[in-house]
């Protein structure tokens, strides 16, 4: 089954061709009509506060149409490896106050994926070497380990609830990306990821049919509980689309509309590019996004300057690693890859993912740009992990608004919107 609302062609802002409640819960009913639902335990996967939905609105809608007759509507939080949600942040992130969860919800528990807990994940066996190779391009070719939560097995259907979005790592958030890395263990989330920085975060983001994708996709079908995705299309905060069906299918149609409404393509690279983080980026694991989305109109030499004056440290669950490997292009890894092989690969590509484009030759590394914080993270820290430093009270962001005839670009809440030249460098081109 694919459903959606009236869709939002690109560049029309009329109110008229958004989704209301009244046309999700139609969108809703329609996909949940014919899984008879009544007497089974139903997980609801959810992403946690870094992406921007409404959340809140599906699991309502979703709750008002089974939660009575299911024998159980629980929801679980796709964390990845991100830090576990707290009780207060959970209620914002389902849009409900602490006495509707107590009252109304009761019965739904909520659950926090925890990736690094052995004793809550489950195999769900491996990708052969040789299906890897194929589905990498001849990339790699090894055994991957497929773990996933173990509390998916005690539930008779799964849905999946999230945006899509341009993504460094996949292509195009979503689908069955809330469930690896979402709800999944290391091994799969290390392969697939540094996969992606090997390809290089410029030839993967906005394209929609990348080998992470089909990794992630071939993970997917080795889960034995049956599926259903949601997946949101999410316009300046209003939701412009919503797709049902299977993860494949819904993501797939979600991906063309977000390639619609989340690029924006420029004439010409920028000398210098102010990213302006919202406050949903508490930390620079996810405040790098702010370079991922706008690596691509950097011209050679430029500057790229995360502004967030909010952010104070790198990384809550990585950030001993991360000090200690630093933040190096792509082959100052792969020149030393005996040396850094053993370290968390999804932490390599995060370091690769923010530090960019570049090249390591006779033990001197040269990135491709300047990526420079403007954050609450102090000097000596952003100097030791090989970025560069400004003092956020220096930046008067009204100086930087208004001056792309000079080269200079300005991105207020940037992370998700992808900005990419018209015509491409060959390091950008696939």
């Amino acid at each position: 089954m694919s459903l959606s609302g009236p869709l939002k062609a690109a560049g029309d802002d009329s109110s008229e061709h958004l989704l209301g409640e009244s046309g999700v819960r139609e969108i809703v009913a329609q996909a949940l009509s014919p899984l008879g639902l009544a007497g089974k335990r139903v997980l609801l996967i959810v992403p946690d506060a870094t992406r921007t939905a409404p959340v809140g609105l599906l699991f309502r809608v979703i709750h008002d149409l089974i939660g009575r007759e299911a024998k159980a509507l629980d929801v679980m939080i796709a964390l990845g490896t991100h830090p576990p949600m707290s009780d207060e942040a959970i209620n914002r992130r389902l849009e409900i106050t602490a006495e509707e969860r107590a009252g109304r919800y009761g019965r739904v528990r909520v659950l926090n994926h925890a990736w690094d807990d052995p004793a809550a994940l489950a195999s769900l066996g491996a990708i052969p070497a040789q299906e890897i190779a194929e589905l990498s391009g001849g990339l790699f070719a090894m055994d991957v380990e497929v773990t996933i939560n173990r509390a998916v097995f005690d539930y008779d259907q799964l849905i999946i609830v999230g945006p899509v979005f341009p993504h460094e790592v996949v292509g195009f958030s979503g689908g069955n990306k809330y469930l690896f890395p979402g709800v999944s263990g290391a091994e799969i989330l290390n392969f697939f990821h540094w996969l992606g920085a090997v390809i290089t975060n410029p030839r993967i983001i906005g394209h929609k049919w990348t080998p992470v994708r089909r990794v992630i996709d071939c993970a997917a079908a080795l889960v034995p509980v049956p599926r259903l995705a949601f997946c949101l299309v999410v316009h300046h905060h209003r939701l412009a689309g919503l797709y049902a069906g299977t993860p494949e299918e819904a993501w797939s149609r979600a991906a063309d509309q977000s390639a619609r409404l989340h690029v924006t393509q420029k004439d010409h690279p920028f000398q210098t590019v102010l990213s302006c983080a919202p406050l949903m980026y508490d930390e620079l694991w996810v405040g790098g996004k702010c370079m991922y989305k706008l690596e691509p109109v950097v011209a050679d030499g430029g500057e790229l300057i995360i502004y967030a004056p909010h952010i104070r440290e790198i990384s809550r669950v990585h950030g001993a690693l991360i000090r200690r490997i630093g933040y190096h292009t792509r082959d100052y890894f792969l020149r030393q890859w005996d040396r850094f092989r053993d370290e968390p690969w999804g932490v390599l590509a995060h370091s690769t993912h923010v530090r960019g484009i570049g090249t390591y030759e006779g033990g001197i590394e040269r990135p491709r740009i300047q990526v420079t914080l403007a954050t609450g993270i102090p000097e000596d820290v952003c100097r030791a992990v090989n970025l560069g430093y400004r003092d956020p009270a220096s930046i008067a962001v009204e100086d930087y608004q208004n001056r792309e005839a000079e080269g200079i670009l300005y991105v207020p809440e940037a992370g998700e919107m992808l900005y990419r030249l018209k015509d491409p460098p060959d390091w950008a081109r696939v």
